[in-house]
């Protein structure tokens, strides 16, 4: 009987650990890597949620913009942080989503080095001209392109950025030849842009809106599926004469592999507690930004999907690491 007892007793104290680890996490900063620049769609969105996680938590959230190979040294520098929840990454589509078809020498595993938290948003691109272009819809940019093969540079922040895929689907899609001009950050891409050194890009909606509205920047369309209610003016790629065009980025959570369960749970809760705050909330759509807030589970789905979705486009398009 004191065996059983004795057994019993051990078994309570088992179960009631993941609960016991969840409500004392966390005891010190969180440090959150965001693998994209300041004033990025994910640095806004991350730094949108850290002050009112560090509400509920007690603790502050750090940001740390690590940038390089179109994201991959910060997913790198995520994957292998310890696997205690107090190193979280924000991550983007193309380390997670898209690099694995991009790169044959990876360090790291989109799928096997991380545990998802949750899809925190969709954003769509806006694909834009410099003025200095003779064109004004998405079907004279596609003629003026056939007429001047190779002659239209476009920018990116890397290979295997949203960035880069939408334009390189746009050029499959579309029958025509766009030179890629690859940057180190999406901010030296849209200082070029707007200097007239490269005509053409594709870059998240809340980063180049302020340049449309401006003038400084020619709007032709959006990467969604339908117009978004912060720009309704511009129409979608696919209604404005490629049908089936869509590309949204997507930024969520994600911890390294192993992390507790608990600790995933917990952090997933409260981020969905935040992102539904009206304030929050307000904001993210001001920013095109569409809210999702996914279960660990299916956005573990989701990431999978995107996978096996981008490997087509990059097979088929011939996009290449340059």
């Amino acid at each position: 009987m004191r065996v059983v007892a004795a057994f019993i007793a051990f078994a309570c104290m088992v179960s009631g650990a993941p609960a016991a680890l969840a409500q004392a996490f966390p005891s010190k900063p969180v440090r959150v890597i965001v693998p994209a620049p300041p004033g990025s769609a994910p640095d806004f969105l991350s730094r949108l949620l850290a002050p009112k996680l560090g509400d509920m938590w007690g603790q502050p959230l750090v940001i740390d913009n690590v940038l390089g190979a179109g994201g991959n040294i910060g997913t790198e520098r995520a994957a292998k942080a310890p696997a205690d929840g107090y190193t979280l990454l924000f991550n983007t589509i193309g380390p997670i989503g898209v690099n694995i078809s991009m790169y044959s020498n990876l360090s790291f595993d989109p799928v096997k080095d991380f545990a998802p938290i949750t899809l925190v948003a969709k954003v769509p691109n806006i694909l834009v001209v410099h003025p200095s272009v003779p064109v004004k819809s998405v079907q004279e940019l596609i003629a003026y392109a056939r007429q001047n093969p190779g002659k239209l540079r476009y920018g990116s922040p890397g290979s295997g950025t949203s960035n880069h895929l939408s334009a390189e689907l746009l050029k499959l899609m579309a029958g025509i030849d766009l030179l890629h001009i690859p940057y180190k950050s999406s901010a030296q891409m849209t200082t070029d842009i707007l200097g007239g050194q490269v005509e053409v890009v594709f870059h998240n909606a809340p980063v180049l809106l302020p340049h449309v509205k401006s003038g400084a920047l020619r709007g032709l369309g959006i990467t969604s599926a339908t117009r978004n209610a912060s720009a309704p003016e511009l129409p979608s790629i696919a209604e404005a004469g490629v049908p089936g065009f869509e590309v949204t980025a997507w930024f969520g959570f994600m911890a390294p592999a192993n992390t507790p369960p608990a600790v995933v749970n917990k952090i997933h809760a409260d981020v969905v507690k935040a992102m539904a705050l009206p304030d929050v909330r307000e904001r993210m759509l001001l920013q095109a930004a569409e809210p999702v807030g996914s279960t660990p589970q299916e956005y573990a789905a989701f990431i999978a999907s995107e996978i096996v979705k981008w490997a087509k486009v990059v097979k088929q398009s011939g996009a290449k690491v340059e």
